[in-house]
């Protein structure tokens, strides 16, 4: 018996069953271009033994000028196949299966010998694309076919052919970037032509017994893009040329609408999918924000799909299947979909890693083996940083004890799951507990400890993370003005008019905080897709609504203020910044840098511009919040140091640079893997 019979029973794809209804969604690591071929075989063959029933790959240029960037790996010879033969031999041999993306970029290339339908450039590339003619197009049809053969011949169990997120395929598809009058522009046949060339060409040259995925743009979210029943007729067109499976991508990439971050609301888009179902014959695939074995079995028990894509889970825990079908999906470590570790670092050029779990993409390299000698090991400092580091020595052996002044753990996080739009902290910080507990790690809440509480231990670790920075702005004691922490705990009223005084991670959460009220969007899929003007694709192109976004009202009138003459929120998160940005101006947030904070009076915040201080201006508000940085908080280790004893300090304690969960977690597995 199990709580999730759907998400658990076999698929039946004809010439193989699958063990149970979860593919691991492809993403690119960067693992690949570092030729290291055992450890890209030691990434898949983890998430092989954890249960997973198939796995895509990264994205696999079909050719030079379809790479995602230069140099970007491939199937181009024969020295390429035996390469990746180490991988999918290493994943039979640990009982799964896995297919290989391909995926020609078209105007996303980021090179100039970028191609698509029509030469219009991409606003997320620098270069436009040449206009491909007919025996140019021949030559990539042909390239993609060739890249399906070497897959099969290299092992791998099939393909997935990239047809969405606005890459080649899509390019074709839509008149946004298809502006062509031959027999591949034009009509909806014609422009559907490429796509159904692609899959029935593939199908004929790789044989009956091997796996077609096509991924199939479901809503476009982009001006021009397709309609539903335009995504209908192409799904059955893709069925009939052979297809086994038809997966779910949502969104173009230069889409101004977020669709994996973590203020998207679980399972944001399973209604595009089921919109599908009943209209093709072959499994469908649902993705995007299911994250968790309740989400993924509430899915497939709905009939929005036959499957559920779960790409980055798979980086918080390679063991995700095994651990719901063995009833412990509390132990699962959760993806909370910060973007952070995993496409911030791709798009900036990083192997790809995971905030939750720093392993992911690290597993020959940081490795956590049982201790030859167990030590006591005393952790002060439950936030993000504490706990990995405790966890992790626990699990190695040692006999941990982890205080923390607090009478609850998680740290600063506490204040980063108030946020609206960071709900998934909640589950993170449960996760935590949860570890702790199963770990027989001895707690000290509710404890402020010094010094000489730490004598007697073997090695002691400082994580008692950061103080607020003191801004030193003239009149800030006053009983209108407060700190980002009394804020986010509750403890102070707010007034209507706010001014919040820094504009890094922090500033931009309070100023999140304040302008709601009522349900968070996040919890609500109806608010959700109002704030950001989503439609239906059957009833507006592109699914967009016509309206466009349609924020509810602010709580307060926010003025976000910082030193630096930079545009606000300018060093936030790559790939998530730019939806914090649009959030807080659909909300009519005033944002200002090159500010000098000359004083604060009753009346408000009096400031200036510029080195010189020019145009003194004053901003009438209620209250003024100051979030002007941090500090390590080091006393305790100082005083450690004082007494002649040497601490491993860690996180926010040794570099206060924001609130930086990422570095903390790693830092602490890394050091207690050490010990």
């Amino acid at each position: 018996m199990t709580n999730y019979p759907h998400l658990l029973a076999p698929l039946d794809l004809g010439h193989v069953t699958l063990p149970n209804r979860v593919l691991m969604g492809s993403m690119h690591t960067g693992l690949e271009e570092t030729k290291d071929w055992n450890r890209v075989a030691e990434f898949y063959a983890a998430r092989a033994r954890g249960g997973v029933g198939l796995m895509v790959t990264g994205g696999m240029a079909p050719n030079r000028e379809g790479g995602v960037f230069p140099g970007a790996a491939g199937l181009f010879n024969d020295q390429d196949i035996a390469n990746h033969r180490v991988i999918t031999d290493r994943v039979h041999d640990a009982g799964g299966r896995i297919a290989m993306q391909i995926l020609h970029a078209g105007r996303y290339a980021y090179g100039p010998e970028c191609v698509s339908a029509s030469p219009i450039k991409s606003p997320i590339s620098p270069f436009p694309p040449k206009e491909l003619d007919e025996d140019g197009i021949e030559k990539q049809i042909a390239d993609i076919v060739t890249s399906a053969t070497r897959a099969r011949e290299a092992g791998y169990d099939g393909v997935e052919i990239m047809g969405s997120e606005g890459y080649f395929i899509n390019q074709f598809l839509v008149t946004h970037t298809n502006k062509r009058e031959d027999r591949w522009g034009g009509s909806y046949e014609n422009r559907m032509r490429l796509a159904i060339e692609i899959v029935r060409r593939t199908r004929a040259a790789v044989g009956d017994d091997f796996i077609i995925i096509y991924r199939l743009s479901m809503i476009d979210l982009v001006p021009g893009g397709s309609t539903f029943d335009e995504v209908i007729q192409l799904a059955q067109e893709i069925e009939t040329a052979g297809a086994s499976i038809i997966n779910t991508g949502i969104g173009w990439h230069e889409a101004r609408i977020p669709t994996i971050a973590t203020s998207v609301p679980r399972a944001a888009f399973a209604w595009v999918t089921k919109k599908l179902m009943g209209k093709v014959g072959i499994p469908v695939i649902t993705s995007n924000r299911i994250n968790t074995p309740e989400v993924a079995e509430d899915v497939l028990a709905s009939g929005a799909a036959d499957m559920v894509s779960m790409a980055r889970p798979f980086l918080a825990d390679a063991d995700f299947v095994r651990k719901a079908a063995e009833g412990k999906a509390e132990t699962i470590a959760p993806c909370i979909a910060c973007n952070q570790a995993c496409l911030d670092h791709t798009f900036n050029g990083k192997i790809s890693t995971c905030l939750v779990n720093p392993r992911a993409c690290h597993e020959t390299e940081l490795t956590i083996t049982p201790t030859e000698a167990a030590k006591s090991i005393a952790v002060v400092g439950a936030g993000p940083a504490g706990l990995s580091a405790a966890m992790t020595a626990a699990e190695r052996g040692h006999k941990v004890t982890l205080f923390d002044r607090a009478e609850q753990i998680g740290g600063q996080l506490n204040m980063a799951r108030v946020i609206p739009g960071k709900e998934e902290f909640h589950g993170l910080v449960d996760w935590f507990g949860t570890r702790v507990g199963d770990l027989d790690i001895a707690l000290e809440l509710g404890r402020d400890v010094s010094a000489d509480d730490l004598g007697e231990f073997d090695e002691v670790i400082i994580a008692t993370g950061v103080v607020p920075r003191d801004p030193g702005i003239p009149g800030q004691e006053g009983s209108n003005v407060l700190n980002y922490i009394d804020v986010l705990r509750g403890k102070a009223p707010v007034g209507e008019r706010v001014a919040v005084i820094g504009a890094g991670g922090i500033g931009f959460d309070v100023a999140e905080y304040l302008v709601h009220q009522g349900e968070s969007p996040t919890e609500n899929l109806d608010l959700w897709r109002e704030e950001w003007g989503i439609g239906d694709p059957a009833e507006t192109r592109g699914g967009l609504a016509p309206e466009g976004p349609q924020p509810e009202a602010p709580a307060r009138q926010i003025t976000l203020l910082q030193r630096k003459s930079e545009a606000p929120g300018k060093r936030l998160g790559k790939t998530t910044g730019w939806i914090h940005r649009a959030a807080l101006r659909m909300k009519d947030v005033k944002m200002m840098g090159g500010v000098n904070y000359e004083r604060i009076d009753a009346r408000g915040i009096h400031i200036s511009q510029g080195e010189a201080r020019e145009n003194p201006t004053l901003i009438e508000v209620d209250t003024v919040v100051l979030c002007a940085g941090q500090l390590p908080e080091r006393s305790l280790a100082d005083a450690l140091e004082a007494r002649g004893i040497t601490p491993h300090v860690i996180g926010g304690a040794d570099v206060a640079a924001e609130l930086d969960a990422k570095r903390a977690i790693n830092q602490g597995t890394r050091l207690a893997a050490t010990l």
